[in-house]
């Protein structure tokens, strides 16, 4: 009889002990696929959040790359990379940044910066500062490579990516060629208007533009 009870505990024991190590397996296997899960979709996270980092524009203005976004920096600055081959005749519309400073650092190549009503050129290895409220834009004469900052961050980033979807999913032209190009660029230039305040064309105008546009029915990317 204690023969038999000592086998049955040993069984006993023995299969408490497989069972154990089944869980430890089956636990050991579901912490190994989660790391392989999570890693996987935090190599697929980071590899999509560097390719959204990149506005390629197709042209002007070139390939844009976020260096520093709004969220890496907490909201205190947006920082882009700028790479510009194309040689437009002229630039962006004439603007301020109501509430931000905008800095350009030249690369290389030769940056014409307007300010107030005056061109000034910013070779490599220089910079130079917008302060908010000024009336400016840039252009180049030869391909360039520019280190943009916006700061504090506000709301630019998003503006740019809206900016940039505008133009890669809906067709937008840059220079703005047609009736719609120009509006759906007054509607979100308006949107932004504590980021970026038109000047020349006059922000009525796009203001104007941009009423038009909502009684047409176009509608901006969210």
């Amino acid at each position: 009889m204690a023969s038999v009870t000592r086998r049955c505990l040993e069984a006993t024991q023995a299969a408490e002990r497989t069972a154990q190590e089944v869980t430890n397996d089956h636990d050991k296997q579901i912490d190994a696929e989660q790391r392989v899960y999570h890693g996987g979709n935090t190599m697929t996270a980071v590899d999509r959040g560097k390719q959204d980092r990149v506005l390629d524009w197709g042209g002007f203005p070139g390939r844009w790359e976020i260096t520093r976004s709004t969220a890496d920096t907490d909201g205190e600055l947006l920082e882009m990379r700028f790479e510009i081959e194309d040689v437009p005749e002229d630039g962006p519309f004439v603007h301020t940044h109501p509430h931000a400073e905008e800095r350009y650092e030249v690369v290389s190549g030769v940056l014409e910066v307007y300010v107030d009503g005056e061109w000034m050129e910013v070779a490599a290895g220089e910079e130079h500062t917008v302060p908010p409220g000024t009336a400016h834009t840039f252009r180049n004469a030869t391909p360039v490579e520019i280190i943009n900052i916006h700061e504090p961050a506000l709301q630019h980033e998003a503006f740019f990516r809206r900016f940039h979807q505008l133009v890669t999913e809906q067709g937008v032209s840059l220079p703005p060629e047609g009736f719609k190009d120009v509006v759906l660029l007054a509607m979100l230039t308006t949107e932004h208007e504590e980021d970026i305040y038109a000047v020349s064309p006059p922000h009525w105008a796009f203001k104007g533009l941009s009423g038009l546009g909502r009684l047409l029915g176009y509608h901006l990317p969210d």
